[in-house]
């Protein structure tokens, strides 16, 4: 049996949270009210780099954007990403 894209794109972000930092990062951006720049490495016990990994993937998944604002990048939670991923759960 073939996965439906529906499937596969489930599995994609399910991927993306598949991590508890990822899962910290989305709920501080979650009750965050617009973008988060350097405060959210200040946020979580790692350094800068890794929380840089995680960001990347929960962007890469369409969970997160950023937007360049000078020499920093700030980041916020994607509404339709995070719709995505909780209409897709709930199908499930």
């Amino acid at each position: 049996m073939t996965p439906s894209p529906a499937d596969e794109e489930l599995a994609a972000l399910a991927w993306a949270v598949a991590h508890p930092a990822r899962v910290r990062i989305l709920r501080i951006l979650i009750a965050t009210d617009g973008c988060v720049c350097g405060e959210l490495v200040d946020s979580l016990p790692l350094a800068q780099s890794t929380v840089s990994q995680h960001l990347k993937i929960l962007k890469d998944a369409g969970l997160v954007q950023g937007e360049v604002d000078g020499p920093k990048v700030c980041y916020c939670v994607n509404p339709a990403g995070l719709a995505r991923l909780k209409k897709l759960i709930a199908a499930v």
